[in-house]
């Protein structure tokens, strides 16, 4: 299996303070993985570091086989590589306007920005929130909003900030149920989180982040502490 993303000689300081420190992190297409560690270990950093939103210095990288700059930040990069936040912000509007929105900048006709809403709108289960405002909406449908519209720019990298943190029982279920379905449609997904049902994902491999370096990678079937 061939590495969508590569970077080796990652770093980044906070202050005095050595955050990040990885020797390397190679990301496979079409593949899903767990990033884990204590709070305050780096992950969202790492995590903004790859989607291009936080610069931090890099000796090398490659990206489909190319080599890269992750400072400048390539376009096609900013394209393919979506990252979702622990809180994700809405636009002040409806649900499905907010679906919409990164199609409408790409300039997609009116006609293939409604097929691909109304398809996003059922994957996730938001079909009765159309068009509700965001701030009606509980965290769960949030996130399932935020995951939808990811999902409609059809990434090949998706970053997911702690996606079912602050959920409820259902509404964790809801969201741990649409990631599978990210996978099968051939995008890369890396989660940080220390939801154990995340981690158990079929096929979920394992990153773990202890003072500033990728530490070790489990396999499925192997078995350690969620932090």
């Amino acid at each position: 299996m061939s590495a969508l993303l590569l970077v080796r000689g990652l770093r980044k300081r906070h202050g005095e303070r050595q955050l990040l420190d990885i020797g390397e992190l190679s990301l496979d297409e079409s593949s899903a993985y767990v990033l884990t560690g204590v709070n305050g270990a780096g992950k969202s950093t790492l995590l903004r570091i790859l989607a291009g939103l936080e610069r931090g210095d890099c000796d090398h990288a490659e990206y489909e086989g190319r080599t890269v700059s992750l400072h400048p930040y390539p376009a096609a990069m900013r394209r393919e590589i979506v990252y979702v936040h622990q809180h994700p912000i809405m636009f002040s509007t409806t649900v499905a306007d907010n679906i919409a929105y990164g199609l409408r900048a790409r300039g997609l006709d009116k006609a293939a920005v409604a097929a691909q809403v109304d398809r996003a709108i059922a994957w996730a289960g938001v079909e009765h929130a159309r068009d509700t405002h965001p701030s009606k909406l509980s965290g769960g449908e949030k996130q399932r909003v935020a995951l939808a519209r990811a999902k409609v720019l059809r990434p090949k990298l998706l970053l997911l900030d702690e996606p079912t943190a602050n959920l409820d029982g259902p509404a964790r279920e809801q969201v741990i149920a649409l990631i599978p379905t990210l996978l099968e449609a051939g995008t890369t997904v890396v989660m940080a989180c220390h939801d154990r049902d995340l981690i158990g994902l079929p096929g979920v491999r394992r990153l773990k982040l202890r003072d500033g370096r990728i530490e070790y990678r489990l396999q499925k079937g192997e078995h350690d502490e969620a932090t």
